[in-house]
């Protein structure tokens, strides 16, 4: 009774790693497209060395519903 517990639990921690890399992808791309769509912005510079808090909210905003995305489609 106690392996088929360490399985589950080995195969839940298994599956857990893998969707928490495929969503860092999954999340990597999506940055890097929306880098891409607006060259004219240098997001780094903007929050980092202007200090741009309308950047800063952009993105947060952007992090926040890239990642519920990625959250519902891996979880079905």
């Amino acid at each position: 009774m106690e392996d088929i517990f360490n399985m589950k639990l080995l195969s839940s921690m298994i599956s857990a790693l893998v969707f928490s890399i495929v969503g860092l992808i999954a999340f990597a791309i999506s940055y890097g497209i929306f880098d891409i769509v607006t060259p004219k912005v240098s997001v780094w510079k903007e929050i980092v060395e202007k200090q741009n808090v309308a950047v800063s909210i952009f993105l947060a905003a952007m992090i926040i519903g890239i990642s519920m995305i990625i959250s519902a489609a891996i979880h079905g």
